[in-house]
């Protein structure tokens, strides 16, 4: 019988994440399952689910989480508060080469820590396996129609993180009553997915590219456009989807038609850094850029969508941004652009977006820990292992230098 022990970590991060790799119920469905496996909860008072409800499931709670193989944790920490020689599984927003992290990832090199990154863990076709892509896409899309609701005085919408539970939630849904905008939603995974499923529950109807750009209609429609929607080959070839991941930067935007026929654009999409943004700074200030709410759920700082220069927080989602001085301005002014751009969406509903992702961690990850990796599944997902960079992140070698 395999033996480990598995650390539910606190976490460390500012503003404070409330989600949690695991629920009770699911650490102790593991504990069952997996005969050799023991599950110790690190003491907080920030979760969603309390110290007292781990607990109640019979779970041990302690300070010190030394004595355990591997952590799993969700956000980024402080170099000071890693084990050396462990594993951990976090959300650790290294492999983009996110400045902010670069000290982070040298300490975690330097304690010879094994790092297994949840955005990395993905099938055998590279796609992802768990995340909280759904429940970023669902949060967002409200928040983005309740900006849109506040700018024009249509309604004043409940937020997310104040209400009670999903009923109340959904309750909020119900309450929307929008005029015959049209709403553009960019991506094709489990953010757009999750978009999508909020647009359904406002019964708003979806209509093909053709139609968004030269039909009128007497009710809410929105479009959803994929990466060959937005993008071109700048030779004037084929499209091929292979060929746009692994070279986009030979590919030009495709998308400033819709911003003059947009009211309401939802960020769902991908972006690599590689690609071009789907508008400029200058685009932004024709007179014909329509646009007046952007819901970036993709939150890229200064990426595919320039007016995001910075994120948002869930106590404050809004922020204006004025095209023509390209500054921060009042969030609900008529000269500026309406910006929500919380990176931490799924805390607004923390405790079923845990669930959520708790049940893909179990079915999709944890076997593999138990059993070999025939499928890579984890192995493509580990950044560092004994003190070095494994060889499909050597990219990251001048990140870490």
């Amino acid at each position: 019988m395999y033996k480990m022990k598995i650390g539910l970590l606190k976490e460390e991060k500012v503003p404070v994440e409330k989600r949690v790799p695991f629920s009770p119920l699911q650490c102790s469905e593991l504990v069952r399952d997996y005969p050799g496996l023991e599950i110790i909860v690190q003491r907080s008072k920030d979760r969603s689910y309390t110290d007292e409800e781990y607990a109640s499931f019979g779970l041990p709670l302690a300070d010190d989480l030394s004595d355990c193989e591997v952590l799993m944790g969700l956000k980024e920490r402080p170099i000071d508060k890693f084990i050396p020689g462990k594993i951990y599984f976090l959300f650790s927003h290294t492999s983009k080469k996110q400045a902010q992290n670069k000290e982070m990832i040298k300490g975690i090199l330097a304690k010879n820590i094994e790092l297994i990154d949840y955005e990395c863990l993905t099938d055998t076709h590279h796609s992802r396996v768990i995340g909280f892509g759904r429940y970023a896409g669902i949060i967002g899309t409200y928040d983005g129609v309740r900006g849109y609701g506040i700018r024009y005085n249509l309604f004043n919408l409940k937020p997310a993180y104040q209400c009670r539970d999903r009923k109340e939630f959904l309750e909020e849904i119900d309450r929307v009553r929008l005029p015959n905008i049209k709403i553009l939603l960019t991506g094709g995974g489990r953010v757009a997915n999750g978009a999508t499923e909020a647009l359904g529950l406002l019964k708003i109807r979806k209509v093909t590219p053709y139609e968004f750009l030269h039909c009128s209609f007497r009710e809410p429609v929105y479009c959803q456009l994929h990466s060959k929607d937005l993008y071109l080959t700048k030779d004037g070839s084929s499209w091929d989807l292979k060929d746009f991941y692994d070279h986009s930067e030979n590919y030009a935007s495709s998308f400033l038609p819709y911003t003059k026929e947009c009211d309401l654009f939802i960020a769902g999409h991908f972006w690599d850094g590689k690609a071009p943004v789907l508008f400029t700074k200058e685009q932004m200030k024709m007179r014909d850029f329509h646009i007046s709410v952007i819901a970036d759920i993709t939150c890229d700082i200064n990426g595919s969508v320039p007016s995001t220069l910075k994120a948002s927080t869930i106590p404050e989602p809004f922020y204006g941004y004025n095209p023509m001085t390209e500054q921060i301005d009042i969030p609900f002014a008529k000269n500026t652009i309406t910006v929500m751009a919380v990176d931490n969406l799924p805390c607004e509903l923390p405790r079923e977006a845990s669930e959520d992702f708790g049940k893909e961690l179990m079915e999709r990850v944890i076997p593999f820990l138990f059993k070999e990796d025939k499928e890579g599944v984890i192995t493509r997902a580990t950044i560092t292992k004994g003190g070095k960079l494994t060889p499909a992140y050597s990219y990251l070698s001048d990140y870490v230098a």
